[in-house]
């Protein structure tokens, strides 16, 4: 099996900061990466504290989200460059992988 290395990004938000919309436009649009994926959580809290939840009454529009990314290592390391000034330090995580090709 032939594979190419990448790098994975991780990065962390809540729905409240807003800002989802635009990184993902980033994404496709800008820096046309190879992959993306959104997940949404149904609990979670970083170094504030709070916890973001949603229960059956609960109406909040803030819990947490996931993107997930992939490109080539030296294209990441670019948009990284670009997203530290958006995205909260700690709020990022990246690490080389493989991905099979043919």
């Amino acid at each position: 099996m032939k594979h190419v290395e990448v790098t994975m990004v991780r990065i962390y938000l809540t729905e409240g900061q807003g800002i989802l919309a635009s990184l993902l436009k980033r994404l496709h649009d800008w820096e046309k990466v190879k992959g993306v994926t959104v997940f949404r959580g149904i609990s979670g809290f970083g170094h504030s504290g709070v916890v973001h939840t949603s229960v059956a009454v609960d109406l909040m529009l803030d819990l947490p989200v996931v993107v997930e990314f992939f490109d080539e290592p030296e294209k990441v390391a670019s948009i990284l460059e670009h997203l530290s000034t958006t995205i909260s330090p700690g709020h990022m995580i990246f690490w080389n992988a493989n991905v099979n090709v043919e």
